[in-house]
């Protein structure tokens, strides 16, 4: 009953690990997250009903799915924000050298 507990977990964290070379995305952590949630979840499923291998992999496959979902809802909404932080920055910028500009008019004017 352990080995069907854990064998899921072992495999969600090697995979996890395997791609940890790189910074992960939103999205690849809320898999894993979802993954490893899951198949904790259907294990606990699982081992009321008499099967908590099965119940582990389908907690987990379904985790994984609904995680990735998540996950790429969210960071979807975190470069939307990071875009318009950026497009909000350029017009200020502009804003301020339009500034500038006006401001040396008004002092040739006065010359």
């Amino acid at each position: 009953m352990t080995k069907a507990i854990v064998a899921p977990l072992i495999i969600a964290l090697l995979v996890g690990s395997s791609s940890c070379s790189g910074q992960l995305t939103t999205r690849e952590k809320s898999a894993a997250i979802g993954t490893v949630s899951g198949a904790a979840l259907g294990a606990i499923i699982g081992a009321a009903v008499g099967s908590p291998g099965a119940g582990a992999g389908i907690g987990s496959a379904v985790g994984l799915g609904a995680g990735a979902f998540i996950g790429d809802r969210i960071q979807r909404k975190e470069e939307k924000e990071t875009k318009q932080k950026e497009e909000l920055e350029k017009t200020q910028a502009e804003a301020k050298q339009q500034q500038k500009e006006l401001e040396q008019m008004k002092e040739q004017q006065e010359w």
